[in-house]
């Protein structure tokens, strides 16, 4: 139920294939502005959910991110073929309603469900958020197809979003439980060594915080998380500059036509290995330990960007591709590694708040498509972006090295 539930909610990864009816109106900085909102309001979102998630039942946290997608996409279906769109209520529609409600899905069924399986937290998380990074080459995909159907058109596409989600959301709303008290589960980390168990200690949000390992992490998961944003947010125009093919705002046709077709499973692909990086991740937390698990997690970091450099130098496509995968798979990294960490580190007891609380990176993070499209208008290509990333990443991959204990 969780997964299924994220993988509707992973829609928030999708808008470089949904910002379609907007290109004609909107110039990429305001369509990477969106989704840096958009993003921005998705950690606000999980924050505020975590906050009362004492207070309150996760069935009326479900309620009311289903009602806040519902209120989100229904007013964006009334936002396409208008001419001279301001861009403001783009923002507020898919940005902050849908941002914010997306943010209530995530953390209140990552956490509940998390809490059924402590002796397989990391791979529990991986499928759980395997779902959600899938999104973009299933829901994604389809929702994209609907909106280019010449009988549905896009208004109508965002209309079904609206309904879908909001009553995918309302259903599982009625499922979605915490375990019943006194029930007795695996103890966590067995058969592993001490020092990869992490802490036992509970730490509230105010002592995670302040910790060391906390700023170490956060760092790690800004730099795993800013990659993936920016190809994710840019993939289909990064594709299309490495064709050379010309895309104006006119009918397409011949080869422009054709490779217009094929971005949409090309895209894809980053949803595909972003899920698929989201489980193997979690299943190495889970049997390799934390130490081996960085190791692979920081080559990782900085192979996927650097892959996209080599591709934009060559202009070749399939690179390009291959770098995409890279960047979904390193993207897939961040929320596993922040989910186990929490966990880990930190303790199962203020879980919610705190993996909401690291959650956070992803706003830093979120800038990475608005600079990439700024960026991309003045040098007229994405290399400079791709190379300022990996140069990031490796000094993240040094820190991640640096992560021993709380």
């Amino acid at each position: 139920m969780g997964a299924g539930v994220l993988l509707f909610a992973g829609i928030i990864y999708a808008w470089s294939l949904l910002n379609e009816p907007f290109r004609n109106v909107l110039d990429k900085g305001q369509l990477g502005f969106n989704y840096t909102l958009t993003i921005c309001f998705f950690c606000l979102g999980g924050v505020c959910s975590g906050f009362i998630s004492k207070k309150t039942t996760p069935l009326l946290r479900l309620l009311i991110s289903a009602a806040l997608l519902f209120a989100g996409f229904f007013i964006a279906s009334r936002l396409v073929g208008v001419e001279n769109l301001n861009p403001l209520w783009l923002y507020l529609s898919y940005g902050v309603l849908c941002g914010t409600g997306i943010g209530f899905a995530y953390n209140t069924v990552i956490s509940m469900t998390n809490a059924l399986f402590p002796d397989k937290m990391g791979l529990s998380s991986g499928v759980l958020l395997a779902g959600f990074g899938l999104s973009l080459m299933t829901v994604g995909y389809v929702y994209q197809m609907l909106g280019r159907n010449d009988e549905i058109g896009w208004s109508a596409a965002y209309l079904i979003i609206a309904i879908s989600l909001g009553a995918i959301l309302l259903l599982a709303a009625f499922f979605v439980k915490p375990p019943p008290q006194g029930t007795e589960f695996p103890a966590a980390g067995k058969g592993k060594k001490p020092q990869e168990q992490g802490e036992a200690k509970d730490y509230t949000t105010l002592e995670m915080v302040k910790r060391f390992s906390f700023a170490k992490l956060f760092i790690i998961m800004v730099v795993l998380s800013a990659t993936g944003v920016a190809v994710s947010g840019f993939a289909s125009d990064i594709l299309r500059d490495l064709s050379g093919l010309d895309f104006g705002a006119g009918e397409l046709s011949g080869d422009a036509a054709r490779f217009n077709n094929f971005i949409p499973f090309a895209v894809g692909l980053f949803g595909v290995f972003n899920g698929l990086g989201r489980i193997t991740v979690g299943w190495l937390y889970d049997n390799l330990g934390t130490r081996k698990t960085q190791y692979a997690v920081s080559i990782t970091a900085v192979i996927a960007p650097l892959t996209l450099v080599f591709a934009i130098i060559a202009s070749s496509v399939v690179l390009g591709i291959a770098g995409l995968c890279l960047g979904g798979f390193a993207f897939g990294l961040a929320p596993t590694t922040g989910s186990v960490f929490a966990a880990k580190f930190y303790g199962a007891r203020n879980f919610p708040l705190n993996f909401s609380v690291i959650n956070l990176v992803l706003i830093p993070a979120a800038f990475a498509p608005a600079l990439a499209g700024m960026l991309r208008e003045s040098t007229n290509d994405f290399l400079t972006v791709f190379i300022i990333i990996t140069a990031i990443s490796a000094v993240g991959a040094v820190i991640n090295l640096t992560m021993k204990k709380a």
